[in-house]
């Protein structure tokens, strides 16, 4: 009776805890740096996912252009003469959320605009102060519809909306990340997990193709492959994918090294179970933590590698708005009264790189359980 209520006690206080997966949520909320960083990175997924569905210029890669608002501040303001052209087409809203949606009518920007019976008289940009345009008169009954349009970040040297093509960077940055991380975690895991379980010249091989990847450059290597599969959106996804599964692989080889000598595969073994179910069901679920971390890490890298490449024009190629070469078109201007320009994308980057190194941090105390 006494060794019962002993065994009792003991499995009452191993259980008290909740199961292992409520306890790292329960560790996870504790860190506020990790879930200030899970709302960023969501905040940003939400935008990238909306795209053009929420983006003040939803023209395809909010490539509309307005030389005469060029370089505007941020909160600046225009009036726009919006006038029927007679291309107006129906189009579905998912069509529109992946590709956007062409003006339906000319946007005309103006100083000023009066109406003169059938008429409306405008004032355009074509000047470089007010009063110095050019009168433009249009037919009352061709205008659709004269709004004033907030620029919340200002435009681009191109008089392109920064926010909106801010927004659809996301999409590119996001994309990266997660389809070079996919790459990179099937690739790592498959010859991570065989080096370590079948060792011997197996273990000898693979070991040496990751030490030949890692004794190359990041960068440079991905230049190179770049070089090889050309420029492009889907050649940088190939690119940065096949670059980053050394990490993914060292680290599931030393995870598996420690794993396979464990009982339960063993006993897997005993029960002749086949090699691909012991490492899929018995030894990979049980490894999952540092290869969470260390995808966190990998997608924050995905990011910072994709704006280089595009900063360098060798990564996604115009008119497809991205960070990088968002940077790239605009950096002549820090030296000038228009450093926004190529600060705001920049702090983009910034904000969810930090956001995915601070989530991997949260993960690793999380599943800490020394302290």
């Amino acid at each position: 009776m006494r060794l019962r209520k002993k065994q009792q006690a003991f499995i009452d206080a191993a259980t008290a805890g909740g199961s292992p997966s409520s306890m790292f949520w329960q560790r996870l909320r504790r860190n506020r740096m990790a879930i200030a960083s899970l709302v960023v990175i969501g905040l940003f997924a939400l935008v990238a996912i909306l795209g053009y569905l929420i983006t003040p210029d939803h023209t395809p890669y909010c490539n509309q252009q307005y030389l005469e608002l060029a370089s505007m501040k941020p909160l600046s303001k225009a009036t726009f003469i919006y006038v029927d052209n007679g291309t107006e087409a129906k189009q579905g809203p998912l069509k529109t959320l992946a590709k956007g949606r062409p003006l339906a009518a000319e946007a005309i920007p103006v100083y000023s605009y009066s109406r003169q019976g059938d008429s409306i008289v405008a004032e355009t940009y074509t000047g470089s102060t007010p009063n110095d345009g050019e009168t433009l008169r249009l037919p009352a009954s061709k205008v659709k519809e004269i709004k004033t349009r907030t620029f919340l970040l200002g435009t681009d040297t191109y008089g392109r909306d920064i926010l909106s093509q801010v927004m659809i960077g996301s999409r590119v940055s996001l994309s990266v990340g997660f389809i070079a991380v996919a790459i990179a975690l099937l690739i790592g895991i498959l010859l991570g997990s065989l080096a370590a379980y079948y060792g011997g010249w197996v273990d000898s091989v693979i070991m040496w193709l990751i030490n030949v990847v890692w004794s190359i450059p990041t960068v440079l290597l991905v230049i190179a492959i770049t070089f090889a599969l050309g420029k492009g959106f889907w050649q940088v996804f190939i690119a940065v994918g096949l670059t980053m599964w050394v990490d993914v692989a060292r680290v599931v080889r030393g995870q598996v090294l420690s794993v396979k000598e464990k009982e339960y595969v063993e006993a897997a073994r005993a029960l002749g179970y086949r090699t691909p179910r012991i490492i899929l069901r018995h030894i990979l679920p049980n490894i999952t933590g540092p290869v969470i971390v260390v995808t966190a890490s990998n997608f924050a890298s995905a990011i910072l590698l994709e704006a280089g490449l595009s900063f360098l024009g060798i990564g996604v190629q115009p008119p497809m708005p991205s960070w990088g070469s968002m940077v790239k078109e605009n950096y002549g201007q820090i030296l000038l009264d228009s450093a926004y320009q190529a600060f705001i994308p920049g702090l983009a980057i910034m904000l969810i790189v930090l956001a995915f190194m601070l989530l991997g941090n949260g993960i690793r105390d999380a599943l800490d359980i020394k302290d």
